[in-house]
């Protein structure tokens, strides 16, 4: 997935652009093709379907109708359904930029990007694939092979301790559990709590975690 699809992913509209924390990769600004339009309007509608009634309830015909597109378009943009669920919740994390020298730096950066961004709208790649992943096990297979790479291997790697990546992994564990808590179950004490409140308390638990000796 290219920026420019994370940045449609709410409305089909653009969304504003930015980097580090606050969004999985900045916009290039660079002239945009129609079918690259078409591409990312088709992208939007099916975040949008995927979110309201899953993977398998969700048709070809009906992300056509809402991205107002001949359903021939969109097998000829993506090839199949699965392919088009594949591209839709692909996200990736700027790990260079929410990579400091502060292991408290690093837990706040991503904490912060997960409740305002990442999982906020539900329509955002990772929210959708969070949510599909509850009743698909082809989109909790995504979320599996998603999470290593994008958290347990990354934070693994940086980790000077025993239990590298287990304790990577229970990092990311955490991270999605409060997200998915917040943002897709609406647990009320999560749902209503405010973000800095969240990242006050959440962020020593997760910084001994990454930096067990520090």
């Amino acid at each position: 997935m290219t920026c420019a699809d994370a940045a449609t992913n709410a409305s089909g509209r653009a969304a504003p652009q930015h980097t580090g924390a606050r969004g999985p990769c900045a916009e290039e600004a660079l002239p945009e093709r129609k079918g690259e339009r078409t591409r990312r309007r088709i992208l939007a509608a099916a975040r949008r379907r995927f979110a309201e009634v899953g993977y398998e309830r969700a048709t070809i015909r009906a992300i056509a109708a809402e991205a107002e597109v001949d359903k021939s378009s969109v097998m000829q943009y993506f090839g199949s359904k699965q392919e088009l669920f594949r591209e839709a919740v692909r996200w990736h994390l700027p790990h260079d930029e929410l990579t400091t020298g502060d292991p408290g730096q690093v837990v706040e950066n991503r904490l912060r990007g997960m409740l305002d961004h990442w999982a906020a709208d539900q329509d955002t790649p990772m929210a959708v694939l969070l949510r599909t992943s509850m009743t698909s096990e082809e989109a909790a297979e995504l979320l599996r092979r998603r999470v290593t790479a994008e958290v347990t291997d990354h934070l693994a790697a940086a980790i000077d301790g025993p239990d590298a990546r287990l304790r990577a992994a229970l990092f990311g564990a955490m991270m999605m559990g409060i997200a998915s808590q917040r943002h897709l179950l609406h647990l009320p004490d999560l749902a209503e709590a405010d973000v800095d409140d969240i990242v006050r308390l959440a962020a020593p638990l997760l910084r001994g975690l990454i930096a067990p000796e520090a």
